[in-house]
């Protein structure tokens, strides 16, 4: 619960809430018919308006007979949103209304002229200087100015339909307006395309005549050009001859050089072959032949007979020997016969070598011939491409202006009426049933807001939220007293300074004379004690107890109550005691515990933990974070803090700051200091601060913290003590000291 916020400590009671309505009722009802009768009366006065609207379609309207040749219905522009944006601005231009308030004569009546019927009281204003004069602003513009402010042109979503709504206080106008400026929409549509033809005609007419002119000129250039040069013969290809002969010689010289290098080559080879003693069976032309075929046979058929003879007959055997000789004639002219081959082939190179060198003569010579025909082709083609171009511009010219002179008594326009505006028979203001109940209703439901809101404004409408108020715990006794010896001295002193105070404040505070006061918490326990009086009885300085000094910042309207207890963490019981007084009787409180080890907020959180006014002056945290909720009553509270002490007292000057912000959010800011001196509580006084010092003893130690305050400025110090009331947490025991 210590991890909340402070707005979760409350609910909204409802039906308190509610009850406020009721118990201002009058107030409500009264208001709500006060505004009812004026908006009636407002109703009832007010000069009724008439509103007529006329619809125009946006879209091309051309006829199949008359749409010009070679297009058709997908070729017509779509017009977009754009477009009908486009067309709604031409609507409402500044033309077509002059011309309607011109035709209607708007001028002349006082509803777009102001300067007409004017009333006294206006008259005045207008000397006085309260309102500008009329009749300084030309007629034209008060009456587009008037005419703009009654007109609405807009374009219906998602079609193509442009709807111009206009309002006046004359039915008639109101419906003879609208149908004017759409009238006059189509006429200016109409007027533009005329205009447009005209000046195409203008256009086309003197350039036709030029472009007649520049297609003869451009086609005579072309025929002189022809019979100028008479080299340009055209071949079966439609290309220039010199240059269909040239690629064949170039054909034919390929063939040729193929020719003598395979004539060279086989050549050489059977050169090599007859050289180097080889075998000619591997040249394809020597085989080819004959006679070496023949030859081959032969030579063949005696190896043959000298194989079957040699089985039979010696190696010197005449007839052996005349079959080797003719085989060694038959080799010899085989190889006379290949020789041959060789000197034909050489020769067929050598001729392949001349005609190879005349075409390469006749292709020198066709290369110049094709150049310069190539030269006068391109001249010829430069002369046709132009010829062609003007003609085809003359022609597209004179097909449009055909198309031009054809429609200059047909112009159909983009746009047509389908829904003209109609004189009106009711007024679409003022309504009196909408206006009178628009009125009644919402004035009782701001009326009722409003008394909801002062209720939660004012914490009436507030109750504490389940579980945020817990059951009181067994009671904690507070730590016994003894009666310590005191020197009489230091305490008549104090006691000579409060006793005025203390005197003032009992005859405030003191209950009624009918009633008898209760006996206190110590007279109890003296009456039943029944140990000797010196030993039961504490002296005393004057001091008040919780009640009372509850009382007193209730009473007084104190913001800021400084809590010091010289006596240590046991004394810092004071500070929670109050602070949980004030707030049971419904302030906001918040506790802020200044101590150095938190024995104001640790019995009301039950932790140290907690973040706190340390991690907030060190920027470790926000107001949000430090702020938690007491377990045992409605009150707030800051305790120390986990941040680094020194860290944060180097931001000490912050604290009036957030001084100043508790005190501005919470009814009553209670903060224990512990035993601090009259310099360290003055960054923490302010405005409508109560200075009190908490007390458990009346020793030196108190008399003499109570005069150094009084002595440094504050006179009005309240000594307080917690002895004899019940409190569900328990201090810190101990007497450590706190800084």
């Amino acid at each position: 619960m210590s991890d909340q916020s402070a707005a979760a400590d409350v609910d909204v009671d409802l039906r308190q809430l509610f009850a406020s309505l009721a118990r201002n009722w009058l107030r409500i009802l009264v208001i709500t018919l006060l505004v009812t009768g004026l908006a009636f009366a407002f109703a009832w006065l007010a000069t009724p308006h008439y509103k007529a609207t006329t619809q125009l379609k946006i879209q091309l309207s051309e006829s199949a007979y008359t749409r010009p040749a070679g297009t058709n219905e997908d070729d017509k522009p779509v017009l977009d949103a754009e477009g009908v944006a486009t067309e709604v601005q031409v609507i409402s231009s500044s033309d077509i209304l002059k011309q309607v308030a011109a035709d209607l004569k708007l001028g002349d009546k006082p509803e777009f002229n102001d300067a007409l019927g004017m009333s006294p009281v206006t008259r005045l204003l207008v000397i006085a200087g309260l309102k500008s004069d009329p009749e300084e602003i030309p007629l034209e513009e008060r009456v587009l100015t008037k005419m703009r402010d009654k007109l609405n042109v807009y374009g219906v979503e998602k079609t193509r339909v442009i709807a111009v709504e206009f309002s006046s206080e004359d039915p008639q106008l109101a419906a003879d307006i609208p149908n004017a400026i759409a009238k006059a929409y189509l006429a200016y549509q109409a007027d533009a395309k005329t205009k447009s033809n005209a000046a195409a005609t203008a256009f086309l007419g003197p350039e036709i005549d030029d472009l007649q002119k520049q297609v003869r000129d451009a086609e005579a250039k072309v025929a002189a050009f022809r019979s100028a040069q008479s080299d340009l013969l055209m071949a079966g290809n439609n290309s220039v001859l010199a240059t269909q002969q040239l690629s064949e010689l170039s054909t034919e010289l390929s063939r040729v050089r193929a020719s003598r290098a395979s004539a060279e080559a086989t050549a050489e080879r059977v050169r090599q072959a007859l050289q180097n003693g080889g075998s000619l069976d591997a040249v394809p032309e020597v085989l080819s032949s004959d006679l070496i075929q023949r030859l081959r046979e032969r030579q063949i058929e005696l190896r043959t007979n000298i194989a079957d003879l040699s089985t039979t007959l010696l190696d010197n055997h005449p007839r052996l020997r005349a079959m080797r000789s003719q085989l060694a004639d038959l080799d010899g002219q085989i190889r006379n016969e290949a020789q041959k081959i060789m000197r034909g082939l050489l020769t067929q190179a050598q001729t392949a070598q001349a005609r190879e060198n005349q075409l390469i003569s006749d292709v020198n010579k066709l290369k110049a011939a094709s150049s310069r025909a190539g030269e006068e082709q391109v001249q010829l083609d430069a002369l046709q491409r132009e010829a062609n171009v003007r003609r085809q511009q003359l022609e597209s010219y004179m097909a449009s202006f055909r198309e031009v002179s054809s429609r200059k008594n047909y112009l159909p326009v983009d746009a047509s009426v389908f829904s003209e505006a109609r004189v009106p028979s009711e007024p679409y203001f003022p309504k009196l049933v909408p206006i009178v109940g628009a009125a009644f209703v919402g004035s009782l439901l701001l009326m009722s807001v409003i008394t909801l809101l002062q209720e939660l404004f004012s914490g009436r409408a507030m109750r504490p939220a389940p579980g945020a108020r817990l059951d009181r715990i067994e009671q904690v006794a507070m730590p016994a007293m003894s009666a310590p010896v005191v020197d009489p001295e230091p305490a008549a002193v104090v006691a000579e300074e409060v006793v005025d105070q203390r005197t003032a404040m009992e005859s405030e505070l003191a209950p009624e004379p009918e009633q008898e006061p209760a006996p206190s918490v110590l007279e109890g326990a003296a009456a039943a004690d029944p140990e000797p009086q010196s030993e039961r009885v504490r002296s005393s300085l004057g001091e008040i107890d919780v009640e009372k000094a509850a009382e007193k910042l209730i009473a007084s309207g104190a913001a800021r109550a400084i809590f010091v207890s010289p006596e240590g963490d046991e004394a810092a019981a004071s500070a929670v005691l109050v602070a949980r007084e004030v707030s049971d009787a419904g302030l906001r409180v918040l506790l802020l515990d200044l101590t150095a080890s938190g024995a104001a907020s640790r019995p009301m959180l039950d932790s140290g933990l907690f973040p706190g006014i340390t991690n907030l002056l060190a920027s470790e945290a926000q107001f949000s974070d430090v702020i938690h909720a007491d377990l045992y009553s409605d009150c707030h509270v800051v305790p120390v803090g986990t941040a680094d002490p020194v860290r944060a007292m180097r931001a000490a000057d912050r604290l009036p700051i957030i001084m100043q912000s508790l005190t501005t959010a919470y009814d009553l800011v209670i903060v224990e200091c512990g035993p601090a001196d009259a310099q360290g509580i003055s960054r923490l006084v302010g405005d409508s601060t109560e200075v009190f010092m908490s007390m458990l003893q009346a020793d030196d130690e108190v008399a003499q913290a109570a005069v150094e305050l009084i002595e440094s400025g504050y006179p009005d110090l309240t000594l307080v003590t917690p002895i004899g009331h019940e409190t569900p947490g328990n201090p810190v025991p101990g007497r450590r000291s706190a800084a």
